[in-house]
């Protein structure tokens, strides 16, 4: 495993092209366009404010940079480096942009969500979208970039639309069955829309194309609900965190629950490894302590760590929230499948330092992870079933179906610590975020389970 020098980066704004040839990162108001092997500066654009949002599109042709403090977005071109583009939503203000599918048009969420605006790069032309509901996801597109789903909210009840992407003219229009929809996520294939509910009322409802209503899901009444919402790459199953600890598995033929995952705070079988990470001793425990030693100890290996299998009855570090206080952490936060749909991640956020990996195959837990520290982000390998997990430590952590691993990020000043990561397209390398420094992370795919 190598890494890469530190590079500076602000916001967490660092993506990877689509084509996965270039590495984009904001400096404050500057973007910033790397070669992804060699690293060097290819383009350096300056724009008009400190950067708020960054994002490639699909063909990797263009960047937009969104500047929601001034209500502006710009536009850069890789291939033309003279040309750009900027849009100004004057006083209505701006609070989210992206793109379209197709990399030519760019969708802006004015302030209050009273429309959204879709811009033509190719013909100049504007197109409004009303009434566009101000929730956690009200807008996605299918895969294939056809259609696009919308929340809506008018006359106090939830609605949907649909979009067709080339010409936006709206598909459907339908009423949901919600009391405050607040999420819907298109499956991977674009067959089926999931809606849910806010976490008041335990529902999910999904819906063909054209509108029509296939199935309404409610686990349980009168307690909080649904926190996280999550489809297999397969599309063949649809996965639901909520505030009960337990994840519930629906399938896509009767869409009825097939398995329900708990979260226990002690693990009783032996059929599932337990991965507990540990301290290192300092490679200086037993050396003549000298001024070099103790300078190599604070700064390359004062926060080692490793891993070490723990034999059942383990009993899980749980944190009981406080029932007087707002948004309590205690529910399934977080869930994330492989991309071959084998596995299933999960943290429950009232047990923040672990992780729980899930046989897709079995229907059962296959291996725990329990740091030291409260896990901050995870995320799939897109190329193979590995885990990269990071706890806000100088550490990085791998997980595969062989085995875990702690590997300490190097640095000069011993500083570098992980609060955010995320692969490459491709697999290889694995981009670490800081605070406000990133570096890679090139991985050895030689011996990679398949």
């Amino acid at each position: 495993m190598n890494f890469s020098e530190v590079f500076k980066q602000s916001n967490q704004l660092c993506k990877v092209s689509p084509d996965g040839k270039y590495l984009a990162t904001c400096v404050q108001y500057r973007l910033v366009v790397r070669d992804v092997i060699t690293l060097q500066i290819l383009n350096l654009y300056t724009c008009l404010d400190q950067i708020s949002h960054m994002e490639w599109s699909s063909d990797s042709q263009f960047i937009l940079c969104a500047m929601y403090k001034r209500g502006l977005v710009q536009v850069w071109s890789l291939e033309q480096p003279d040309w750009h583009c900027k849009i100004d939503e004057g006083s209505i203000g701006l609070v989210a942009s992206r793109w379209s599918p197709d990399g030519r048009h760019i969708l802006n969420t004015t302030e209050f969500h009273l429309r959204i605006t879709v811009w033509s790069l190719c013909t100049k032309a504007v197109s409004y979208i009303k009434n566009p509901k101000a929730c956690h996801k009200g807008i996605d597109f299918s895969r294939d970039g056809c259609y696009m789903a919308l929340a809506e909210r008018r006359d106090c009840k939830d609605y949907v639309c649909v979009f067709v992407c080339d010409d936006w003219h709206l598909l459907r229009h339908f009423e949901t069955e919600t009391q405050d929809l607040v999420g819907l996520e298109w499956s991977p294939n674009g067959c089926v829309l999931a809606v849910w509910d806010s976490c008041l009322e335990y529902k999910v409802l999904l819906y063909s194309l054209d509108g029509r209503l296939l199935f309404t899901y409610s686990a349980y009444e009168w307690s909080l609900g649904v926190k996280s919402v999550a489809w297999s790459p397969s599309s063949q199953f649809l996965a639901i965190g909520s505030y009960d600890e337990k994840v519930r598995i629906l399938n896509h033929i009767t869409w009825k629950k097939i398995a329900q995952f708990e979260h226990p705070a002690v693990i009783t079988t032996t059929k599932v490894v337990v991965y507990k990470e540990m301290e290192k001793r300092s490679a200086a425990g037993n050396e003549e302590l000298s001024l070099h030693n103790l300078t190599m100890d604070s700064t390359l290996f004062g926060n080692q760590s490793k891993y070490e299998i723990l034999p059942s009855p383990v009993q899980m570090p749980v944190v009981r929230p406080d029932p007087d206080r707002p948004n309590p952490k205690i529910g399934v936060s977080t869930l994330a499948f492989s991309s071959d749909s084998r596995y299933l991640a999960t943290k429950n956020d009232n047990i923040a330092s672990v992780i729980w990996v899930w046989n897709m195959e079995k229907m059962s837990l296959e291996a725990v992870l329990e740091q030291m520290s409260a896990v901050r982000c995870f995320q799939w390998d897109p190329r193979c079933p590995r885990l990269a997990i990071c706890t806000g430590n100088t550490n990085i952590y791998l997980w595969t179906p062989t085995g875990c691993v702690s590997v300490q990020v190097p640095s000069d000043d011993g500083g570098f610590q992980v609060h955010s990561l995320m692969w490459h397209c491709h697999g290889d390398p694995l981009i670490l975020l800081g605070k406000d420094q990133l570096c890679l992370c090139y991985i050895n795919t030689g011996n990679e389970d398949k």
